[in-house]
């Protein structure tokens, strides 16, 4: 039996705003029109990020099952253990919420909700678990299985006008930080690499984070590392120090939208090599800014950011891609990558942080994160210094 929210006069402690409610159908009707085209007869959400985007609920990582079931026609439902039923956002009609007790079998209400399509094509979360998929796959052996982002992830990587509101103040958060950082008042030198991360994590927190998802501290020689997990080893002076770093911040009836910024700093007068790195670095990443528009693939925006490093005689120390979509999570849709012809539209987001690594000597990257504005021209969320900035701390 479906669990009833709020009547007529009521209002559920735990409602979405009206504004949220109302995106959130606009989102499923979206998701429908993608059904049809790809002939989904039920999308099947469970954990990720396409859940909290399409409902307003992030499942925990329980191993009770937790399954969306939107059919192409008719009433979604959400499959919820029990306990977790009051942590679900009411969104009014959206979709019936549906909680299960231990002592059931919640496949059966699963199946149940998909007798109707017959033999069905079925679209299931990319990140449900193994249990639930081959559970699923054993009730329903004639059913055909696509990934649940053949339909959600074009959809999410066009942020509409909250989302982009959401990175924005998550981004201009982060900012607050690395301005914290260049200004010195995050001590660096005979301190711990791992001790700095911790502090650009409780300034995260203290800036409106709810949630930090990384803080990469790169020192000297780690600075070589594009994702080096910080440790022990003391900064020292004239040294490069890689600091990337990341969280979640909600605005009301948002989920946590994602920040991502990397500044590099130096503790000290650079070395000639080092700054002319740099000039180059900054050069290559505000090339890939300027490329970053609508109508443009992918590709050109990475290709614009290698152009510029090859030139320099650098190109075998930039070893990644250029950037990546980011949204409810820190790395989705769209990818700036070689190869990526994906055509980029208004309100794509995404990073982008071309990098210089010499093994075993010094590291940078430079990394602000871009949408694609409503006029196809490129709109950088993060704005503060982008320069080589000497700290002295």
């Amino acid at each position: 039996m479906p669990l009833r929210r709020s009547g007529p006069g009521e209002t559920s402690v735990n409602a979405l705003p009206p504004a949220a409610v109302a995106v959130r159908h606009d989102r499923m009707a979206r998701v429908r029109l993608r059904m049809e085209e790809l002939g989904v007869d039920a999308l099947l959400l469970s954990h990720g990020a396409d859940l909290p985007w399409l409902t307003g609920y992030r499942a925990m990582p329980l191993e009770r099952l937790t399954l969306l079931v939107l059919p192409a026609e008719g009433e979604p439902a959400l499959v919820v253990p029990g306990l977790e039923a009051p942590r679900v956002p009411d969104a009014g009609d959206l979709v019936a919420v549906v909680p299960w007790g231990d002592a059931e079998d919640p496949l059966d209400l699963v199946v149940a909700r998909l007798a109707a399509a017959g033999t069905p094509r079925l679209a299931l979360s990319d990140r449900a678990w193994a249990a639930t998929v081959l559970a699923l796959q054993r009730r329903l052996p004639d059913a055909e299985w696509l990934e649940a982002s053949r339909v959600t992830a074009p959809l999410r990587a066009v942020k509409d006008a909250t989302e982009v509101a959401a990175l924005r103040a998550a981004a201009a958060a982060a900012d607050r930080v690395a301005a914290s950082l260049q200004a010195g008042a995050v001590p660096l030198v005979g301190r711990s690499e791992a001790d700095v991360s911790a502090d650009l994590a409780r300034l995260l927190l203290a800036e409106g984070h709810h949630e930090v998802n990384f803080a990469i501290v790169a020192s000297g020689p780690n600075a070589a590392s594009p994702h080096h997990e910080p440790g022990r080893r003391r900064i020292g002076r004239g040294e490069t120090v890689v600091c990337d770093f990341g969280g979640a911040l909600s605005l009301e009836g948002e989920v946590g939208y994602c920040s991502d910024i990397t500044r590099t700093v130096v503790t000290g007068e650079p070395t000639t090599e080092v700054r002319e790195c740099y000039e180059v670095l900054g050069a290559a990443q505000k090339a890939a800014v300027e490329a970053a528009r609508a109508g443009v693939p992918a590709a050109s925006v990475d290709r614009a950011a290698r152009r510029v490093i090859e030139a320099a005689g650098l190109g075998s120390r930039f070893i990644h891609r250029t950037g990546h979509g980011i949204g409810i999570e820190e790395h989705e849709d769209p990818y700036v990558v070689a190869g990526n012809e994906e055509v980029l539209r208004p309100g794509h987001a995404f990073s982008v942080e071309p990098g210089i690594y010499v093994p075993a000597r010094f590291g940078m990257r430079l990394e602000d994160i871009v949408v694609v504005g409503a006029d196809g021209s490129p709109d950088a969320l993060n704005t503060v210094d982008r320069g080589l900035v000497v700290v002295e701390a």
